[in-house]
């Protein structure tokens, strides 16, 4: 079973743009999202994402934590897009900047629309005990925090939380 092993911190600071080496913009939406998680329907979400001309679905267990099982699967490009438009619940955009530190990719998601104002960084590791570098503009770790999940940023957008969920450290609902 694949494995995804993955850790997600707020930013603090502007510090990564300058080593920024591309950006592409992204758009998914779930067929399997938040509210059957939060009910406990699913144990686990289906996300169609298109990027560019690449498409694919991607199913993920439905549990917090840094370690998930993770399987996506390539998809037409016009499939993704009928899907994004017909199926899913609404649909997430973001762009996505790739920054290298000491040899490790941090991915960057820089949220539009309604979660505009969201930065969120992304590591993947080799292991869940895995060492990686800790830049200056990295922040608060919100690996365990479900708000920050992306299924949830579309039942649940940024732009809707309260001052008390941007600076909540825990108490977080279920995630995906």
């Amino acid at each position: 079973m694949p494995i995804e092993i993955e850790r997600k911190f707020l930013l603090a600071g502007d510090g990564w743009r300058p080593g920024v080496e591309r950006s592409e913009r992204i758009a998914q939406g779930y067929l399997v999202g938040a509210q059957a998680i939060r009910d406990g329907s699913a144990r686990a979400s289906v996300r169609v994402r298109r990027s560019g001309e690449r498409a694919w679905l991607n199913i993920k267990a439905a549990q917090l934590g840094v370690a998930r099982a993770e399987y996506e699967v390539p998809l037409p490009p016009g499939e993704a897009d009928e899907l994004l438009s017909t199926l899913c619940d609404g649909v997430l955009e973001k762009i996505r900047h790739y920054v290298t530190v000491d040899g490790m990719l941090f991915e960057i998601d820089e949220f539009l629309g309604a979660n505009a104002g969201l930065l969120v960084a992304e590591i993947e590791l080799p292991a869940v005990d895995a060492a990686f570098p800790r830049p200056a503009w990295l922040g608060r770790e919100v690996s365990a925090l479900g708000r920050y999940y992306n299924v949830n940023l579309i039942a649940h957008p940024y732009a809707q939380w309260s001052a008390a969920e941007r600076d909540a450290a825990d108490g977080d609902p279920v995630a995906c």
